[in-house]
């Protein structure tokens, strides 16, 4: 049994399209959505609405922490746009889905990131698309268990939620064979990023669960450029699985 695993596509739809070839399912944790390429300032909602020169203030903004300046950058933006911003912003999402959605093999297990837009899914997720979040799912003879989305951050992303809210999913899931999340378990060297210089949210309910019920794997996503990539703790195998969109290819997990 082989299955791929991805994350972070943010709107690579070519490679999407063969990310499952050689394997018996796909399983993708989530980030579907692209608003702005940090490495490609050019790609994504948010240049093709305001430019490539007002897409490189906001990147500096963000990555020197600067978030007030950034959320007024793009405030003023928006004004100047004339358009209602949530409208907007979903016929452009809606777009992307269309495209990335239809890529998808079959059969695909999927969860969200917290730049998707879980209200959306329904409607492009295919039969052969399996949509889960605070579920398990049975591939292959083991149980895999998903948690989508991140944790609040002042980057406010479309689907972040409270630490109560996320360990409520993580505590749902019962034990586990493969623990699958958006986010990594909450660990210096796993959410830490070598080029944004800065530690992502990873969560502490994750990390609970790997010493508790001690699943094979944890694998996630969410940090583009890792310090550790992988790790064992106790018995799990914690992998990031790779930021898709720039790798294009999958990590394979076999048994």
């Amino acid at each position: 049994m082989r299955v791929n695993v991805i994350s972070d596509v943010h709107g690579n739809v070519d490679d999407l399209a063969r990310a499952g070839d050689g394997a018996d399912a796909l399983v993708c944790l989530g980030d579907l959505v692209l608003f702005l390429d940090y490495a490609d300032r050019s790609r994504g909602i948010f240049p093709d609405l305001f430019g490539v020169e007002n897409a490189e203030l906001i990147v500096g903004l963000r990555t020197s922490r600067r978030f007030d300046e950034a959320r007024e950058l793009a405030r003023g933006l928006w004004a100047e746009l004339g358009e209602d911003r949530d409208t907007t912003i979903e016929a452009a999402v809606r777009r992307q889905y269309a495209e990335l959605f239809a890529a998808f093999p079959i059969p695909t297990y999927a969860t969200y990131g917290n730049v998707d837009i879980p209200a959306l899914w329904p409607e492009y997720a295919h039969d052969g698309t399996t949509v889960l979040d605070g579920q398990r799912a049975e591939i292959g003879g083991l149980v895999f268990g998903f948690v989508g989305g991140g944790l609040r951050t002042p980057m406010r992303t479309p689907y972040e939620i409270s630490d109560e809210e996320y360990a409520a999913k993580v505590e749902a899931l019962g034990d586990v064979d493969v623990l699958c999340s958006h986010i990594p378990p909450d660990v210096p060297e796993l959410t830490y990023d070598t080029v944004a210089r800065r530690f992502e949210r990873g969560s502490s309910a994750l990390l609970a669960a790997i010493h508790r019920s001690r699943p094979r794997y944890a694998l996630f996503g969410h940090v583009h450029q890792p310090l550790v990539a992988r790790m064992r703790i106790a018995a799990t195998e914690c992998v990031n699985v790779g930021h898709f969109a720039s790798t294009g290819r999958p990590w394979s997990l076999e048994w």
